[in-house]
Order: structure tokens, then sequence, then C-alpha cells
């Protein structure tokens, strides 16, 4: 007894088709071909009505949204769905519940489901069984697959030799190894930043000052999995605080710095990825793995610095210079609990109070006080100090103004050998591919055509015995 019946035949077939990548999309095609001819084969099998659902074409089965397997769902509730057509169990789902969501719906209706091995009737007790050990295993597989390639991975990564992605400012020096990137315009630039960083201490800072002086970074592009580009870009903030939280440029291999966090939105596995981790949790970290632009002190040092820059992390932190008169900001702290001291201005001056315990446990203030004092007290002490240094501070303001125009200039002069070198490059190309006797033709210009009868009438006038060949060209070919 077949399992098609004329209920399923009035009824629509639905072919849905998926593929988990963006990789398997542009390099598995026959995949693709096999899933959209079953098509052909629900017309062969008696349905005149069939749509294709590719809307996951690029999309996971393991849970994350799928629009076009909600719609499929939809359809089959709707009673609109005689078949679903399908080459593997894998290709509509990789989700235990997505996938006995499906096969309970389409034995409330009626639905068959149809894949290359055979043809199955969900109300059927063998055939309902069969399938959710089909679910069963594709969700299982899927797991496998994940934790051989992981762990893979992992074990490559601990001997330091696992490069899924390269820096800019390093290339690759076999499969298991990087070193810097021979463009000396890449590595000064990449210099100038932790240079930077180290005379004025803020992220932010070093992105406005490269902005306002135009200098471009470079910004690695990756093209394909082994084909590695430059290209020069202003800088954007993100960029330059990657740069300088990257241990990479302290010499140092690590992997497993960020991770991926599931939850659950709007009854959906949501994963987000890139999640940032603390340094201890780290899978991998091997020190003087390669030349760094940095040592691993100097790159702990700005680390620190960044993360007390954070105004925005709490009493822990000192927070970076902020706008306001008072000079203290930031630096001082409540003898009685501890807390960094508030800023507020008000009047003619600025104070300094202390509302943690406000904040936190409802009582009073702990203690609060003008500004003036403080501020006169401490800049007195400052100057007292630094009078006697004041010449010496001059000089080191004017070198290091000068050190800035210097290090914008030379940025600005490697661009140019860049450029220079690229045309001339590129015109060596052109020259190559030109036979030689159009390009010999077409460098006789009729400036230098007339050059030339100048020179022949100068040598009429010499005596014969001074005179050379007419046809210098000649000459020289026949030299050769």
């Amino acid at each position: 007894m077949t399992k098609i019946t004329a209920d399923n035949l009035g009824r629509g077939a639905f072919v849905y088709i998926r593929q988990s990548t963006a990789d398997q999309l542009l390099n598995n095609p026959e995949s693709r071909r096999r899933q959209y001819g079953l098509a052909n084969r629900a017309r062969q099998l008696g349905w005149t009505t069939v749509e294709v659902i590719d809307d996951d074409l690029g999309r996971s089965g393991g849970g994350i949204k799928r629009p076009g397997f909600e719609r499929l769902l939809a359809a089959i509730c709707e009673g609109r769905v005689g078949a679903v057509f399908a080459i593997e169990a894998s290709r509509l789902a990789r989700n235990g519940r997505d996938w006995h969501t499906l096969i309970e719906f389409c034995g409330l209706v009626g639905t068959v489901i149809v894949d290359e091995d055979g043809i199955y009737d969900p109300r059927h007790p063998n055939d309902r069984l069969l399938h959710g050990m089909k679910g069963t295993m594709s969700e299982l597989e899927l797991s496998l697959f994940r934790q051989r390639s992981q762990e893979a991975l992992k074990q490559k990564a601990r001997r330091g030799a696992l490069f899924l992605s390269v820096a800019a400012g390093y290339v690759r020096a076999g499969r298991d190894r990087i070193e810097k990137d021979p463009n000396q315009r890449v590595q000064e630039a990449l210099s100038l930043i932790f240079a930077k960083f180290t005379e004025l201490q803020s992220v932010r800072q070093v992105h406005v000052w490269l902005r306002d002086e135009g200098i471009v970074l470079p910004v690695a592009c990756h093209r394909a999995a082994e084909e590695l580009s430059i290209v020069w870009r202003l800088p954007l903030y993100n960029t330059v605080h990657n740069i300088l939280t990257n241990p990479v440029y302290a010499g140092a291999y690590a992997f497993g710095r960020t991770m991926s966090k599931v939850s659950v939105k709007d009854g959906r596995k949501r994963v987000d990825r890139g999640l940032r981790r603390p340094q201890s949790e780290w899978d991998v970290l091997l020190k003087d793995q390669h030349e760094g632009y940095i040592t691993w002190s100097e790159f702990e040092r700005n680390q620190r610095v960044i993360a007390n820059n954070a105004t925005g992390k709490g009493s822990a932190v000192t927070g970076a210079v902020r706008r306001g008169e008072l000079l203290l900001a930031g630096l001082l702290r409540c003898g009685h609990c501890g807390r960094k001291l508030y800023v507020g201005y008000g009047g003619k001056a600025g104070r300094y109070y202390c509302q943690g315990a406000l904040v936190n446990h409802g009582t009073a203030r702990c203690i609060s006080f003008g500004g003036l004092r403080a501020d006169n007290a401490v800049g007195t002490q400052v100057l007292r100090v630094l009078k006697p240094l004041g010449i010496d501070a001059a000089v080191k303001a004017l070198a290091a103004q000068t050190g800035e125009t210097s290090a914008a200039q030379r940025q600005l002069d490697l661009a140019l050998q860049e450029a220079h070198f690229a045309a001339a490059h590129a015109r060596g190309n052109m020259m190559l591919s030109i036979p030689p006797i159009v390009w010999w033709r077409a460098s006789w210009s009729a400036a230098g055509m007339r050059r030339c009868r100048l020179c022949i009438g100068s040598r009429a006038r010499l005596p014969s015995s001074r005179r050379r060949s007419r046809r210098p060209w000649a000459r020289r070919s026949g030299s050769t």
C-alpha cells in the first residue's frame, strides 16, 4: 500500500533546501543541485504544485533562527503541505527540538516526509521511530564533528602553530610560524602607535592624533585562505585599540582570547561570539614566540593603563583625565571608606565629596570639601619639585614636538616612496607586455624628434672628422 494518498497529492509538495555555511555555498554546488533536483522527483511522484524553500541557505541547522524552516512549519500547520522533500534528515534540522516538532506537526495533519531513501508517514509508529532515530543521530553527528575539530585546533594551538589569521605587521613564514612584515612603512606605522601611547597614555588621544595628522594605518585584508594583503586606511578607534591590546605585537602567541555565549531569546538559541575573556582564562599563552614590536612588560603596562582609563568600571580604577577645573579628579579617595571621591561644580569653585555610602547604604556623605585649597597646595608642591627641571622640561617638550613632526613626515615620505615604487613596478610590467617596436616608436614624440633635428643640424656644422653617425640608434643596435 502506497503512503502517498490523493489527499497528499491535492496539497502542495515543499522542497526544503539548506546548506550550513557560506563556504559550502561557494565550494559545494553539487549538493545544492541535488537538493534542487528533488523538485523534479516531486513532479514524477504526481505533485503538480511544488514550492521550493531555500531561505536558509548559509544557515546552520543547529537551532539558530531559520526563517525558511519556520515558514515550512507554518505551512504544515495550515494544512497546505502534502509532502516535505529533503535529501536527508540533517537538511531539515540538526536540533532535536526542531526535528521532533516537525515530525509531530506532520503526524497531526497527515504530511509525508520524502528523502532519497524512501517515503515516511509520521502517523505510522515504525516510520515515526525511524525518523526519530535519524534526527537523534544527526544531532549527535554534528556534536561529534564539532568536538573533533575543536580538539584538533586546540592541540595545534598548544604548540603555537595555529594561525587562523595573521595580524597586520606580520607575514607567514611557512605553515606554522610568523615573522615581521619586511615592509618598512608597515613596521614604522605600528611602532609609532606604541610610541604615541607611551607618551599620551590614552587610546582615544592616540586615535585623535593620528586622525589630525592624517596618518593611515595598515589593515590586514584576507582575500583568500592563504593570501594576505595590506590596505592603508585612516584609523578607527577600534583599530588602534585592537593593536594596543593584541599580545601578538609583544611577541606572544595567544589562543582562546574570546568566547561564545549561548542564550535563549524568543524561543530560539542565540550565540554571541567574540566576547573577550580575561587573560587568566586564555586557553594558550606562549611568550617570546616571535619578534615583537614591544616587550611583554610594556604590553602588560599598557593593559593596566587602558584598564585604569575606563571611568565606567567603578571605584577600582583611576579613570582617564576628564574636563573640569579641578586637578585631582579621579586621584583622591575617601579616608573613611576608601571609595573614589566624586567631583562637583557649583558656584565659584568645585568640590570633592564622597557619596559611596549614600548610594549603597543610604547614609550621609563621608566627607566633602572645597577643591580650591587642595588644588593650590598640590600645585605649589608640584611646581616646587619641577622648578629646577624647568629648562630640561622645556627642551624635552620642544624635542617631543619636533619628534611628532618628524614621525608624521616620515610616514608621508614612506607613503610617497611606496607610491613611486608601485608606479615604477606597474610601468615595468606594462613595458614588458608591449612589443619593443611599439614602445620604441612611441618614445619618439614630437618634442623628441625636434631635439633630434637640432642635434643633427649642430653635427652638420662640425668638421667631418668629428661628425658621428646620423643614426645613433643604428650604431647602438649594431654594437649589441
